[in-house]
């Protein structure tokens, strides 16, 4: 074999090396721009699967409670001017204690079945009630040592306070529309004092411009009647021509207005004090009050009380004169009696 044939083939096998690598090479690069295209589209789909989750469930949730939030509020704006704080003292209680610290116009007795003021069968406690002019539920409280106005068992021997008979006295209740509070006391006739005994957050009438008080609540004196009430659920009645459960109106209390007495800007019949509306929960057993119905303008004219205050106010002065004086704001009322007696 010549030179010229050597050099020939050996430039033919280098030439087609080189094609050979050059064809692998543009199929690698071809490979390349296919793949690419198809790897975009994993990144792409990323986004939408977890943006869509993210922004739509928070926002819902936000909005309810603020409107929540702000229904509240907007029920709150029919009350008395800013709240004034109740007067934290508290004589109530020193009717109900037995032992020294006991207010002047009420003594403990001891129980017992026989009694020289009754003959002829035992004597019950429906009967020191009446001997001793004291409610049945204020002797239940005393004797059963907490708000417990409805108990009345009891042994010989046990003890519990009613009112004096040797003491000439009235209670006293003004209702100051202006604070939507109402103050009690104690009047000792004989001694010419006013005992200050508590203060109340009451609920009164709706704002009413062209009526006296301003309100559809009267102002003026007026006497308690007798024909009071104690309301349970289901305890059915009629209000406004429709047979209602009286508690979802007057809660568990009624005392009605008696007589006019002085400066009276309506007549006392169907005005009177009574407990906030009330709904039974016959799952729990339990009464719940409205809470909107305190320390603010939104009754038909009446006083109306919390289930605590009514029930507390209740025991003790259904068996006793009582006057409830209701004032514009009572910065400008002449309290009675001449003196404060101080009991601390």
């Amino acid at each position: 074999m010549s030179i010229f044939r050597v050099f020939f083939i050996a430039c033919l096998i280098l030439f087609g090396g080189i094609a050979t690598l050059a064809v692998v090479k543009k199929k690698q690069q071809s490979d390349i721009t296919v793949k690419k295209p198809l790897e975009e589209p994993k990144k792409v789909e990323i986004a939408p699967a977890i943006m869509p989750q993210a922004v739509p469930v928070a926002a819902p949730i936000v909005i309810k409670e603020e409107k929540k939030v702000v229904a509240k509020e907007e029920k709150k704006i029919p009350q008395a001017k800013e709240l004034e704080p109740i007067p934290s003292i508290d004589r109530v209680q020193s009717l109900f204690v037995k032992g020294q610290s006991k207010l002047p116009i009420v003594e403990t007795v001891t129980y017992s079945s026989r009694v020289s003021w009754l003959k002829g069968r035992p004597a019950w406690i429906a009967d020191y009630a009446t001997y001793y002019g004291t409610s049945r539920h204020f002797i239940a409280r005393s004797l059963n040592g907490k708000t417990d106005y409805i108990t009345q068992k009891v042994a010989p021997g046990d003890k519990f306070n009613v009112f004096r008979q040797d003491k000439n006295f009235e209670f006293y209740l003004l209702v100051d529309l202006s604070t939507c509070q109402m103050h009690f006391y104690y009047l000792d006739k004989d001694r010419d004092e006013r005992v200050f005994l508590k203060s109340y957050r009451v609920g009164v009438g709706r704002k009413k411009e062209d009526s006296p008080s301003g309100t559809l609540t009267p102002i003026g004196k007026y006497s308690l009647g007798s024909k009071v009430a104690v309301y349970r659920p289901g305890v059915q009645g009629f209000y406004q021509n429709q047979r209602i459960e009286m508690i979802n109106i007057f809660g568990t209390r009624w005392i009605p207005f008696g007589e006019e007495l002085a400066n009276c800007s309506d007549g006392a019949k169907g005005y009177g004090i009574h407990g906030v509306p009330c709904v039974f929960e016959e799952a729990t057993g339990r009464i719940s009050e409205d809470p909107f119905a305190i320390g603010e303008y939104t009754s038909d004219g009446c006083i109306r009380l919390k289930k605590e205050d009514v029930e507390e106010v209740f025991a003790i002065v259904i068996s006793k004169p009582t006057v409830v004086e209701i004032v514009k704001d009572m910065k400008s009322v002449t309290l009675p009696m001449s003196k404060e007696a101080n009991y601390d």
